[in-house]
């Protein structure tokens, strides 16, 4: 009598939103991968886009924001396309891509008002060739298949250096993997025709495999609720599609078919367990049809046939926990079009509106996992608690935030525990008893605060400002303290350097391994020193670099420790690559020569974001472009009158800044024009200068001299250069130009000139008065360049907020940088926000001269074992001295009086216990005393 039962589905019908409830500003454009191109959790859709090239990713928001409209923003995630993507269903944010580029990446993606993530949290190199196939495990967190050319792979993103299991490779091009819902077996599809169900945790080979298609061309697999039936679609032997059932225990011949016509678009089905629907739609299809699956015959029962405005280049399913069930939308299905992302409706049509219906909607499943992936990985079989869908009863997923924060920290998918970093970028001013920080201050309590009616109680912020009104602000870095590390980990017995290099080389370069030095000696050879080598050099006998030419600047890549470029006085670039372990032979031929200028160079500057991108200033008043993979000039940029000083990349690695001779402060595009977009006055000197951004790219900051050939240093607004400097700290008189490091984590720049004694330090801040002047550092003798480490360099147990290399005549030293804190045993969170790991690059050259942006991913600086200062239990004080209210109280005049004798006899002491000393002198006797 089953086939005679009523449902209650048979009626949903579908509704596509209006246009002004589509969301655009989509590029969906045509893709060659097996992937649905579009996923979604509660809270945002993410999806393919061909915009800006490929690698990138379109991220928007379920709901529309307050004005009705959604805002869609584009992150660039891979070198290559990306082929298949998915959302964690325990966390909204937390989304898993794959691409052609061969790695799998995890991504804590939020709002699309909010500044997305600069690079991914976990990154996985499956080594298996191009991947096609992504799927978080349903009870399990951090846990994913992966699919590769012929073979799945299974991986805890907390063991990131191999997968959990490789199960057996298949015969041809795997085309779908799907989970059962309870996370025991993994199903997949192949170009073979073969259907496979393996189950991971007790054998690599299938537990079931069984020639079910019918053809090779894309098929799709997925279980149905938490049964043993599977359901696929594909295609017959006469090219028409087809869905069909399987028993997962019996995989010989199918329990059933249905034929959905002739077309070539692959079908992409979407499966919803609660109610048994099921959506069928064809890759570039305009129609998309819903089916209600039964176990019997018949097993599909057509719902609905549904035509849409446009074709259909991607489909999405969103979660049961963001439908609008007040009014009887059981489903609703996202349709990815070449402009625009649809809604589709799906409504069950019911009289009363406005009300739970609790026969429609039986429990889903929740948002929390049952275990993690090693527990499942030992044999555990927990499953994901079930939560109402009644809004009534509904609580709020774990994972939920208002819309203005990030997720927490603690759900990341490797296992670590990151804290909430303090806003990076410029800092404010604070006084010296300003409290700490919003973000690292613990919560106020309700009863903390039911005080505060019952009279006027000033709040700590009140009373920094008032201190701060009258001693001006104070950086929390103004005692910042520079000290020389111990002579063990000196470079000494230093021979024949070059101590002329041109104003514009910073004199020498280092990075987190190895020291380039130029030495003196005739062909410009330059000496190489491995970081980990420290100690006396032998006097003769030091392999080097032959550059043949003398070296007007050098720098080494960011992306690759290995590669050096040197700039020569013949106009040519040369790239070389230092061996492994250090120069064990002089290298006399380089790994290739750039050729472009026409006269000598000034200074060569890599990109902060994109591989192999080099930009190079010369006397021939240009600034050209270069991609060192190709070895070819990409761009030149025109528009300086004389000598350019110095040039900087902004931190987003977008625009370049130079300042010239010409008294001219520039900012170039350099991808939509040679000509800068902005100019405006520079410093008034003409002896020297340098460029850097500052304040997260907002501000640009210049070091030069005045008019009076004072060393200066002035403030720009990267917005204006136009209106001119909005402030200026002199510091000294000097003939060398102060060459500038700065560090984006805390805003302070640290700056000295080559043959100086004397290191300047200054915090920036976005406001009146800009500079806030430190504690300098002052060495013995006068040393030929400072250069910087990685911030991971740095010894947070004592608190270094800057690490760098001191080069002197003789000698290469460790300097660092502490803040002096007294409860050094806790992690300074206020003094060490995320990092950025600016020495990873995020996108070739290619990619970046396309159009792609990129961003640095941020990683914690916390020592697993330390605490952080803003969760520290607070000191006890202890009075050294007695209360005010002991001395005001009243006493009598006697009381007086007894305390001042008991005092007096105390100080004294007791006279028969300690004599005078005029007792013990011998006298006359006293008959002896005259009358």
């Amino acid at each position: 009598m089953n086939r005679f039962k009523t449902s209650k589905f048979k009626n949903t019908t579908p509704k596509i939103a209006k246009k002004d409830g589509w969301i655009s500003n989509v590029r969906a454009g045509s893709f060659t991968s097996q992937g649905n191109h579009i996923k979604s959790s509660t809270r945002l859709v993410a999806f393919n886009t061909d915009q800006a090239g490929g690698g990138m990713l379109g991220l928007t928001s379920v709901e529309p924001g307050s004005d009705g409209r959604w805002t869609v923003t584009v992150i660039p995630c891979h070198a290559d396309l990306i082929t298949d993507l998915d959302f964690s269903p325990f966390n909204d944010n937390l989304l898993a891509t794959c691409s052609a580029d061969e790695t799998v990446k995890l991504w804590r993606v939020c709002e699309p008002e909010q500044e997305q993530p600069g690079g991914a949290e976990v990154t996985l190199c499956p080594g298996e060739g191009r991947l096609e196939l992504v799927a978080f495990h349903p009870t399990s967190s951090g846990l994913l298949a992966v699919g590769s050319t012929k073979t799945a792979q299974l991986w805890d993103t907390s063991r990131q250096q191999s997968p959990l299991a490789a199960l057996e490779p298949h015969g041809d091009q795997l085309q779908s993997l799907s989970w059962k819902q309870d996370g025991s077996l993994l199903a997949s599809s192949c170009k073979d025709k073969k259907l496979r169900v393996f189950d991971p945790r007790a054998q690599l080979t299938p537990v079931q495999s069984a020639q079910g298609l019918q053809s090779n061309k894309d098929s799709r697999i997925l279980w149905i609720k938490d049964s043993d039936h599977i359901l696929t679609t594909g295609f017959d032997q006469m090219r028409g599609r087809e869905v069909r059932l399987w028993d997962s225990r019996k995989l010989g011949s199918s329990l059933g078919s249905a034929n959905l016509g002739t077309s070539n678009g692959t079908l992409m089905p979407l499966f919803d367990p609660d109610s048994g629907l099921l959506t069928v739609s064809g890759l570039g299809d305009s129609v998309i049809d819903c089916f209600e699956v039964s176990a019997s015959e018949p097993f599909l029962s057509q719902v609905s046939h549904c035509l849409t405005d446009a074709p259909t280049r991607g489909v999405a399913m969103v979660p049961k926990l963001a439908l609008d069930v007040l009014s009887c939308e059981v489903m609703r299905v996202l349709q990815l079009t070449d402009s625009f992302i649809v809604p589709i409706n799906y409504h069950v049509p019911r009289k009363s509106g406005q009300e739970f219906h609790a026969d429609l909607y039986p429990d889903t499943l929740g948002r929390t996992a049952a275990m993690s992936a090693a527990e499942w990985w030992k044999g555990g079989e927990k499953q994901v608690d079930k939560v109402s869908v009644n809004p009534s009863n509904r609580q709020k997923p774990n994972n939920a935030k208002p819309a203005n924060q990030m997720p927490a920290k603690k759900e990341l998918p490797s296992g670590r525990s990151k804290e909430e970093a303090p806003v990076r970028g410029c800092s404010t001013s604070s006084s010296p008893l300003s409290s700490p920080s919003s973000s690292a201050a613990p919560s106020r309590s309700p009863s903390s605060t039911s005080g505060l009616s019952s009279g006027f109680q000033p709040s700590p912020s009140q009373s920094v400002k008032a201190i701060s009104s009258m001693l001006g602000p104070s950086s929390k870095f103004r005692h910042l303290q520079g000290a020389v590390l111990h002579r063990d980990t000196h470079f000494t017995n230093l021979k024949g350097l070059n101590l002329t290099t041109p104003g514009e080389c910073d004199g020498f370069c280092a990075n987190r391994h190895r020291v380039a030095v130029p030495l003196a000696t005739a062909g410009g050879q330059i000496a190489i020193f491995e970081l980990s080598q420290a100690g006396k050099l032998a006097d003769t006998g030091l392999p080097t670099i032959q550059n043949s030419v003398n070296v007007a600047d050098f720098s080494w890549d960011p992306f690759n420790s290995h590669r050096l470029v040197v700039a020569g006085d013949d106009a040519k670039i040369r790239v070389w690559q230092v061996p492994e372990g250090g120069l064990t032979e002089t290298l006399t031929e380089p790994e290739a020569i750039l050729q472009g200028h026409t006269e000598k160079i000034y200074s060569v500057k890599f990109h902060p974001l994109a591989s192999g991108l080099l930009a190079s200033s010369s006397y021939d008043q240009t600034v050209r472009l270069w991609n060192l993979e190709s070895g070819d000039e990409v761009k030149a940029l025109r528009g300086h009158q004389d000598q350019i000083f110095g040039m900087a990349w902004s931190p987003d690695g977008k625009l370049l800044a130079t300042v010239c001779k010409d008294g001219k402060l520039r900012i170039y595009d350099p991808r939509k024009s040679a000509d800068p977009v902005q100019e405006g006055a520079g410093p008034e000197g003409h002896r020297g200068a340098r460029v850097v951004w500052v304040c997260d790219g907002k501000y640009l900051m210049v070091s030069g001299f005045d008019s009076r050939s004072e060393r200066t240093l002035y403030l720009h607004s990267a917005e204006s250069l136009s209106s001119g400097a909005i402030a200026s700290a002199p510091t000294d008189v000097s003939p060398s130009t102060l060459i500038p490091f700065y560090d984006p984590d805390t805003s302070v720049v640290i700056l000295t000139g080559k043959g100086d004694t004397r290191v300047y330090i200054f915090e920036i801040v976005p406001e009146a008065p800009y500079f806030l002047e430190c504690a300098s550092f002052n060495s013995s003798e006068p040393h030929k360049g400072l250069a910087f480490l990685p911030k991971t360099e740095c010894v947070v147990q004592e608190v270094e907020v800057a690490r760098g290399l001191r080069l002197s005549k003789t000698s290469i030293e460790p300097v660092v940088f502490r803040v002096p804190r007294v409860r050094k045993e806790f992690f300074q969170d206020d003094v060490y926000p995320d990092t950025a790991v600016w020495w990873e690059s995020s996108l070739t050259a290619s990619a970046w001269l396309a159009g792609s942006d990129g961003k640095h991913h941020s990683i914690s600086l916390k020592p697993k074992d330390m605490t952080p200062v803003s969760e520290a239990p607070k000191e006890v004080q202890v009075r050294k001295y007695l209360p005010s209210s002991h001395y005001l109280e009243e006493k009598t005049d006697e009381q007086k009086k007894d305390e001042l004798l008991s005092a007096m006899i105390g100080k004294l002491g007791n006279m028969d216990d300690n004599p005078l000393p005029q007792e013990s002198f011998q006298g006359v006797e006293d008959d002896e005393w005259g009358d």
